[in-house]
């Protein structure tokens, strides 16, 4: 499996397609990421890609699996990322 792309060759790649600097798709990239930290609470989506939502978990009842005990495990906020059909279908190929 090959590996991921770095933040510096992402930020390589987005400057060769753009004409801009290395540095300049580095900012590129954080503004992004900022952009996405900020709003989150409200979902933020990048077209094609997908988009970030914050889901409330509800309380459930676990299990401790070294002791068997049972425990309450509260509710809390999540982050998840939703992948969008047009990434999907790039990715796996149209069904």
């Amino acid at each position: 499996m090959a590996k991921a792309l770095s933040k510096s060759q992402l930020a390589a790649e987005i400057a060769t397609k753009t004409g801009l600097t290395k540095k300049a798709g580095a900012e590129i990239l954080e503004h992004i990421a900022t952009l996405a930290y900020k709003h989150a609470k409200n979902t933020f989506t990048l077209p094609g890609i997908g988009k970030l939502v914050l889901v409330n978990r509800k309380a459930r009842v676990g299990r401790n699996p070294a002791t068997g005990a049972t425990i309450q495990i509260p509710a809390k906020k999540v982050v998840k990322f939703r992948v969008a059909k047009a990434a999907k279908d790039a990715i796996l190929g149209a069904r």
